[in-house]
């Protein structure tokens, strides 16, 4: 069985969730600054700045949360209610897309 790392419900009501193993991939070949953020983005997920759809992927939701002067983006794939990280990274801006939720 694999070993979940945390899930959380975001504002949206979706229960998002990642593995250990997963993670740890992102941290050590995608965006390592991501290093030991999980908090953080178990943070952002359950309380974003904004919340928005991906362009290219009705599907895949975009949540952000301030890491000053930066923003994290933790990218989410959404099915039926439910979800997993595709990945979180530091980011200048937020991207264009279709705003879903903000306070």
């Amino acid at each position: 069985m694999t070993e979940s790392l945390f899930e959380e419900v975001t504002p949206l009501g979706t229960r998002v969730r990642t593995t250990l193993s997963y993670w740890t991939r992102i941290v050590r070949f995608k965006h390592p600054v991501m290093q030991g953020k999980e908090d953080k983005v178990r943070a952002i997920l359950r309380d974003p700045v904004q919340i928005r759809q991906s362009r290219k992927d009705p599907s895949v939701h975009l949540y952000y949360g301030p890491d000053s002067p930066y923003y994290i983006c933790v990218v989410v794939k959404c099915l039926d209610g439910e979800g997993f990280i595709v990945t979180t990274y530091r980011a200048e801006s937020m991207k264009e897309g279709e705003l879903l939720w903000h306070p």
